[in-house]
C-alpha cells in the first residue's frame, strides 16, 4: 500500500487544518514488489522530467526495510534504460546519533549500499544528517539543514516508511506539528525493534536527528509505504 499526499499548503495546524490530512490518496498493490516497481517509475520519470526542463530534481529518501525494492527498481531503470540521476538532489530523512558513518548499522551505509553505489548521482548532491557531529552543534547543522533544502527549492517527492510504533522518520508519536529538523530521544520501543541489528538494545543509540513533521510536510508530493498486515 502506498499513500500519497499532493500539493498540500502547510499552514498553523487547528481542528480543520488537522483533518485535511485523514482521507488521504491511497493505492492497494498486490504485493510490494508490484507497489515498489509502480512507484520506482513515477520516482524516474519525475527525474527524467525535470532534466528534460535542464532542471534539478529533489527527493526525499527513506532508509528501513520499505524502500529497498524501490532502490533496486531505480537501479535496475539506471542501467537497464540508462537513466542518469546527475540532476538528483537527495535529502535523507534521518540518521541515528552518535553514530560513525562507517558504521553498518548508519543511514549513510544503508544508502551507499542499497542505492548512492550504484546510480550517478554526483558526491556532493547527496546529503544526509550527520551523526558524527558534536552534541553542543547539533543545532546550528540543523538549522543549516533545513536552509539547504529550502535553498535547493524544497523537496519535489518525499518517500516515507512508517515504524511499528507508527514513527516517520524519526519523529515519534506525538511530535509536534510544526516540528523541523532537529536531535530528537528515540521511543523505547522504536530501539527495541532495532536491537538485533545493533546486537542488543543497549548498542542501540538513544537518539537521532530527524527532519521534522513539518519539514515533510512542506514537501511538493509524497509517498508513504505501508507493506504487509504489520503496518
Amino acid at each position: 500500500m502506498k499513500t500519497t499526499k499532493k500539493n498540500l499548503k502547510y499552514q498553523s495546524p487547528g481542528i480543520n487544518e488537522v483533518s485535511r490530512y485523514e482521507k488521504l490518496h491511497t493505492v492497494t498493490f498486490k504485493n510490494s514488489k508490484e507497489g515498489s516497481v509502480s512507484i520506482a517509475r513515477e520516482i524516474c520519470d519525475l527525474v527524467k522530467a525535470k532534466q528534460e526542463k535542464n532542471k534539478n530534481c529533489v527527493i526525499g529518501f527513506a532508509t528501513g526495510s520499505s524502500p529497498t525494492k524501490v532502490y533496486q527498481e531505480i537501479i535496475r531503470i539506471h542501467k537497464e534504460e540508462s537513466l542518469s540521476f546527475k540532476n538528483v538532489i537527495a535529502f535523507n530523512l534521518d540518521e541515528y546519533f552518535p553514530i560513525n558513518k562507517d558504521d553498518k548499522n548508519s543511514y549513510h551505509h544503508f544508502m551507499k549500499e542499497n542505492l548512492f553505489d550504484h546510480i550517478d548521482i554526483p558526491a556532493e548532491n547527496i546529503n544526509i544528517p550527520s551523526g558524527e557531529i558534536k552534541e553542543n552543534q547539533v543545532k546550528k547543522y540543523c538549522i543549516q539543514y533545513e536552509k539547504k533544502i529550502q535553498e535547493s527549492g524544497g523537496i519535489d517527492i518525499q518517500l516515507l516508511g512508517i515504524g511499528a510504533n507508527g514513527h516517520i522518520g524519526f519523529n515519534e508519536p506525538g511530535s509536534n506539528l510544526n516540528s523541523i529538523t532537529r536531535l530528537v530521544k528515540l521511543d523505547y520501543k522504536t530501539r527495541k525493534d532495532a536491537r538485533f541489528d545493533f546486537n542488543g538494545i543497549k548498542n542501540v543509540p538513544t537518539s537521532a536527528i530527524t527532519m521534522g513533521v513539518k519539514t515533510i510536510l512542506s514537501s511538493k508530493r509524497i509517498i508513504l509505504l505501508a507493506w504487509g498486515l504489520g503496518k
